[in-house]
């Protein structure tokens, strides 16, 4: 660009700021365009705040003692599984059930107690993971003197995740 009729300091003042502008304008056009893009792709990664989900309390019918139940996600059509904070107070346990796509627990804290059936009941520490295959009946719960809690990644089919059956009784869960 050449100024004519302008002294030659003010010529570079004049083109500098006319530079910063264009440089100015150019950022802002590729802001704007960029947030178009990213609105329109909605590629951003999701996040569900954990203020976002509630706890609920074990049911009695499926639970003795008392169970805190802490919903990750659910199933949906991009991922057939769900997954839960499964937190149980000290003898609390599930009742007996089975799975139709399996189970997976990952212990990350205290000590548990589970037992497949036809298998002598087994004791489980943080960082033990379970693997519950897909209808096999079996249950999982803290152990007497401890709370233990673990995360539940549980397969679904057809909208179904779990087959509850009978509570293990007290002579059930102190059998070693």
């Amino acid at each position: 660009m050449i100024l004519t009729g302008v002294p030659p300091i003010n010529r570079l003042k004049k083109a500098l700021s006319m530079q910063r502008k264009r440089i100015c304008f150019g950022l802002l056009l590729s802001l704007n365009t960029f947030s178009s893009w990213a609105e329109q792709r909605n590629d951003c990664i999701p996040v569900n705040p954990a203020v976002t989900r509630s706890a609920v309390y074990g049911s009695p019918d499926h639970f003795t003692g008392r169970v805190r139940v802490d919903a990750l996600f659910k199933a949906d059509r991009d991922i057939s599984v769900s997954a839960a904070c499964v937190t149980f107070a000290p003898g609390a346990r599930s009742a007996w059930h089975t799975h139709p796509a399996g189970q997976r627990l990952i212990v990350t804290s205290g000590t548990g107690l589970t037992q497949q059936e036809g298998q002598p009941v087994q004791v489980i520490h943080p960082g033990d993971v379970i693997f519950c295959p897909p209808g096999v009946r079996h249950w999982h719960g803290a152990a007497p003197g401890s709370a233990m809690t673990h995360l539940a990644v549980t397969g679904v089919v057809n909208g179904h995740s779990v087959n509850w059956m009978e509570k293990v009784t007290d002579e059930q869960y102190h059998a070693r």
